[in-house]
């Protein structure tokens, strides 16, 4: 049995140094899933601090990974600015009706106050209470919403679709009041003592252009990351979906991780912009880590290592996205132990002698 010796906190500090480390940091991206450690549900955690800090401290407990997001959902930014959201049960949150109807309305739109609108509030407190709780041993992130995808929450999908033809300077609008809000919240999260984790999956190539892409996500990212940085802290962006065609792009932006989907392959971001940014994936959250077999989790995560190890600004291993509420712990475990026993530096026979 191998075990880490190293805090993540440590973990990533050496391996950022060129240093010697046990062994390659590991994020499967525990969401929702942290609400089945501590049996709770789901909806529970999304209005609960306490609740919610209590399932991700206890996730982190129960499997040791190298980063905690406090996250629930994407629409917290855009229902603090008056989306309606609709929380089942025991099931994650999803949007119900946009902020507005169109442009025309977009002067009754501001940006939200995280210290008072909607659940920004609680979330600030649960990112509080996990780095009272974790923060000398793990990075502690919160998610953070994109500008455009949090436009298009508050304007809904298909009528931004049509604004980014007709009426683009809507647009720009729409994600400059959406921009302040994340700046605003990002801002309180770095005052607890976390760092943002940027995500934007509206603004993959599986639903805008790279032109569009350029035009109305990358300048708002842009202006996020550098925030952050001012604050010296490093950030990841993560965005769903397939994303080749705007690696360069994403990487301009600033951000020092990209975080990748299943759908794309790390052999081709490692040569594409492998030497200008770490990468961060992907193993594949419902086909491998929902519905596989343990062996088929220790199989993805070898394929991950063989194709991004050499990156020469790192790679993290982790899920293509947040992973499915259900995940089977076993699984997790798995994907855990894979990275233990392939260690650091990564040998070639270390990979084939892998069960």
């Amino acid at each position: 049995m191998y075990r880490d010796t190293l805090t993540p906190l440590e973990r990533f500090a050496a391996y950022g140094r060129g240093e010697a480390v046990d062994r390659l940091p590991c994020v499967p991206i525990i969401g929702n899933t942290a609400a089945r450690v501590i049996g709770a549900q789901v909806r529970d955690l999304r209005g609960n601090a306490e609740l919610l800090a209590d399932a991700q401290i206890a996730a982190w407990k129960r499997f040791g990974y190298d980063n905690i997001r406090v996250f629930t959902d994407l629409y917290v930014l855009a229902e603090a600015m008056g989306a309606r959201v609709i929380c089942p049960e025991d099931e994650t949150a999803y949007l119900s009706r946009p902020a507005i109807q169109g442009a025309a309305a977009l002067d009754s739109l501001s940006p939200a106050d995280p210290l008072r609108d909607g659940l920004l509030p609680v979330h600030l407190e649960a990112v509080r209470r996990t780095v009272d709780a974790l923060g000398k041993q793990v990075p502690v992130t919160a998610a953070v919403t994109g500008p455009f995808t949090t436009a298009s929450f508050l304007v809904g999908a298909e009528t931004l679709g049509r604004l980014m033809i007709k009426d683009p300077d809507s647009v720009h609008r729409l994600c400059r009041l959406a921009l302040e809000t994340a700046m605003r919240f990002a801002e309180m999260v770095l005052a607890a003592g976390a760092v943002p984790s940027l995500t934007e999956p509206m603004a993959s190539c599986t639903v805008i252009s790279p032109r569009q892409f350029d035009l109305f996500a990358a300048p708002y990212l842009k202006i996020l990351v550098d925030a952050v940085h001012a604050r010296g802290k490093s950030v990841t962006l993560h965005i769903c979906g397939k994303t080749a065609g705007i690696w360069q792009a994403m990487t301009a932006t600033g951000a020092d991780c990209l975080s990748l989907d299943n759908e794309v392959s790390l052999t081709d971001a490692r040569q594409c912009v492998g030497h200008r940014v770490r990468l961060m994936g992907n193993v594949h959250p419902t086909a491998v880590l929902l519905d596989g077999k343990p062996a088929d989790v220790r199989r993805a995560v070898r394929d991950c290592v063989r194709q991004a190890h050499t990156s020469p600004k790192g790679l993290v291993v982790a899920s293509g996205c947040s992973l499915a509420t259900e995940t089977p712990f076993a699984n997790i475990d798995a994907m855990m132990d894979e990275v233990r026993q392939i260690g650091w530096p990564v040998s070639e026979s270390r990979l084939e002698a892998a069960p």
